[in-house]
């Protein structure tokens, strides 16, 4: 037993120094001032792959079209001639006539459908910076003047940024937006001061260069594996260009998942970072410091552990508190009631992805092998 106290009191310890240094390079990250801009606003082409209609389509599409930037084409990409989205594509189009187009890329070049479809869409692409955008999140004027910043240094070939739904209303979309804006972008933030850089994108926005995109391999290079956001990054630093991290945040609507289709996308998840980013995954075990300490607490409970469960539930509320702040989701601080099962459930899921390979993924199940390379599960199909 002297082992386990020994070993939950230091996992506690360094779960307590993982939120006080997430809480510090939020802080720095959401607070320094960028000076440098470009002089010029690049021209931009936003690819947009669709599949299936959401709930506020209308507002999340015409938000994309309505951009305060000079110069600037959305394109749109349905895979099936039947999919419900494409009367209200039309409507877009015809709306928004010198900015929107659609296209029907029914072509399946790979396992990863979403790649297969922004891949055919960039055939389509006039300009010299293409974004990627998933068709679920909602921007303000602002977003491309910002995403593009970070092109006024020329080393940057990549721009990225994180993804949080600013207004979730069911108990699975606070879900994932608490797990993203405590969890997620902290980590990445950590990642990338241990890193001395970003080596991956994340989330539903990747800004290319035109000539970064094409000498790396293209949307091709994500076609048979999960994950092209990071892929996409992954390959650019590779070929020795910077990855940046983005201040703007994206308002991506989960209104419509429920608690076991977050906690299923969030297993999907856990497993493929483990795919893409190997044995760097088991590190993540030092960040959830509540429960060690609820652990150290309820098997040996003295005034010492108690002390070491306060202090730590206390900085992890700190820290929880400061990102909605700083990353402006006040309104997630209505679901900081959420904070313990949230932590909890965060352990599970990471303790499921460090085993199995097989996930659910837009009705098929595949299994995801080392580097993201996805394999169709076909006799497994009906299985849940």
């Amino acid at each position: 037993m002297m082992v386990v106290l020994l070993l939950l009191s230091l996992l506690s310890i360094t779960g307590s120094l993982f939120y006080i240094v997430a809480a510090a390079l939020t802080y720095q990250f959401f607070t320094t001032q960028r000076t440098t801009r470009l002089e010029s606003l690049p021209a931009v082409s936003i690819l947009v792959p669709v599949c299936g209609l959401e709930a506020r389509a209308w507002q999340n599409w015409s938000s994309l079209c309505e951009q305060d930037y000079p110069l600037y084409e959305v394109l749109f990409g349905v895979q099936d001639p039947s999919d419900p989205a494409i009367p209200l594509l039309k409507a877009i189009c015809q709306t928004y006539p010198h900015r929107a187009r659609w296209y029907l890329c029914q072509r399946i070049c790979g396992l990863n459908r979403k790649a297969s479809n922004v891949a055919q869409l960039f055939t389509h692409a006039r300009y010299g910076v293409i974004v990627e955008t998933d068709s679920d999140v909602q921007v303000r004027p602002h977003y491309l003047a910002t995403l593009v910043q970070p092109l006024a240094d020329p080393q940057v070939g990549v721009v990225t940024c994180g993804y949080i739904d600013h207004h979730p209303r069911r108990l699975g979309a606070a879900f994932l937006a608490m797990g993203r804006c405590l969890d997620f972008i902290p980590s990445v933030l950590v990642a990338r001061c241990l890193d001395r850089g970003l080596r991956f994108a994340i989330g539903p926005t990747v800004l290319l260069r035109r000539e970064v995109l094409e000498k790396i391999g293209g949307f091709e290079i994500a076609l048979n594996r999960i994950g092209e956001d990071y892929q996409l990054g992954y390959a650019a630093w590779r070929a020795g260009y910077r990855v940046e991290l983005s201040s703007y945040i994206l308002d991506n609507d989960c209104a419509d998942e429920s608690f076991l289709k977050a906690v299923q996308r969030e297993l999907r998840w856990s497993r493929s970072i483990r795919a893409n980013r190997g044995n760097q995954y088991f590190g993540m075990v030092l960040m959830f410091g509540t429960v060690y300490s609820a652990l150290l607490w309820g098997l040996f409970p003295t005034p010492w552990t108690l002390s070491v469960f306060l202090g730590v539930q206390g900085l992890r509320w700190l820290q929880a508190i400061m990102s909605m702040v700083l990353m402006g989701t006040p309104r997630l601080l209505l679901w900081l009631w959420l904070l313990p099962l949230r932590d909890v459930m965060s352990f599970l899921i990471w303790l499921g992805g460090c085993f199995g390979n097989r996930i659910y993924w837009r009705g098929r199940w595949l299994r995801v092998y080392r580097h993201g390379q996805l394999q169709e599960i076909v006799k497994d199909s009906q299985e849940s």
